[in-house]
């Protein structure tokens, strides 16, 4: 019988399905290309076919930015949690527990002040994965303390914007972060220095009505959906079909509203030239800024 004993767990084992990482391959959303995890990774999270852009975290894009990789986070300040106790088909405080628990971050912002190609410079992430990058209370402290942090230091202030609108749950708290926001960035303006947007896919709703808007200079990344209402909304609102690639970042670059689409490779180089020029770093012009593999026709 001992033959037996051992050849059935062996059998057992063939016979058991391989267990496979979800993540390991992950999926063109454009193509439907599949391509390995860490080879999207390596390419900061570009797929490399079809160069779309896909979703990048903010620890992610905060590495991609500074020197070496390595920056002091900057605190932000503690809100109330759950000033409402809005209570929908779950708890407002649940719903925030679950997002913590899945981006380790508190919430939709990381800030970040380090060097930039040696440049000092004060960096704010906005998370979609955290709640969709809501601005609640804590968002909107978020922004003001990176923006006075930028005042304190006198470096540029660099914003990549990603956001479904303002957080329905913190009700007109959440709206009294577009004017608050848009104060904090006038201080910024009075010690003359720059504040540079990126907007990345999808940065609608009050963010785009308040600081992902008021940016010195109005960065995007190829494809990003940008706009206050989305397409389909619109669309029903007016009952007429909108133009192809409506509110995506190449048709606002040429109609005014975004003044270059960056490719992610790009990006890093571009905003030191863009930090260097606005403060006088070196010798370039607004041209020299600007030139060079950065747009995306």
């Amino acid at each position: 019988m001992n033959w037996i004993s051992n050849a059935v767990p062996k059998i057992r084992n063939l016979l058991q399905r391989r267990e496979v990482k979800e993540n390991l391959w992950v999926k063109c959303p454009e193509t439907g290309q599949l391509v390995f995890h860490k080879d999207v990774e390596a390419n900061q999270w570009v797929i490399p076919g079809s160069n779309y852009h896909m979703r990048m975290g903010a620890t992610a894009r905060l590495k991609s930015m500074f020197d070496g990789e390595t920056w002091f986070d900057i605190a932000v300040p503690e809100v109330p949690v759950d000033p409402l106790k809005f209570r929908d088909e779950r708890r407002y405080a649940d719903r925030l527990k679950d997002a913590r628990a899945k981006t380790g971050m508190n919430d939709a912002f990381k800030l970040g002040f380090g060097r930039l190609e040696n440049l000092p410079v004060v960096i704010a992430v906005q998370d979609f994965d955290f709640m969709g990058g809501s601005l609640g209370m804590a968002a909107g402290e978020a922004v003001i303390r990176g923006l006075e942090t930028a005042v304190e230091k006198k470096t540029p202030f660099i914003l990549f914007a990603a956001s479904g609108g303002a957080r329905m749950q913190e009700g007109v708290l959440s709206l009294m972060q577009l004017p608050r926001t848009t104060v904090a960035i006038q201080h910024l303006r009075a010690v003359k220095q720059p504040y540079i947007v990126v907007l990345t896919n999808p940065t609608t709703g009050g963010v785009t009505a308040s600081y992902a808007m008021l940016g010195d200079v109005q960065l995007a990344e190829p494809g990003a959906l940008v706009g206050f209402a989305g397409p389909r909304v619109i669309e029903q609102t007016i009952r007429e079909k909108l133009p192809e690639g409506f509110q995506r970042a190449e048709y606002l670059r040429d109609h005014g509203m975004v003044d270059i689409v960056v490719h992610r490779h790009e990006m890093r180089a571009t905003l030191a030239r863009l930090c260097k020029l606005l403060t006088r770093v070196g010798n370039e012009t607004v041209q020299d800024a600007l030139a060079g593999p950065v747009e995306v026709m």
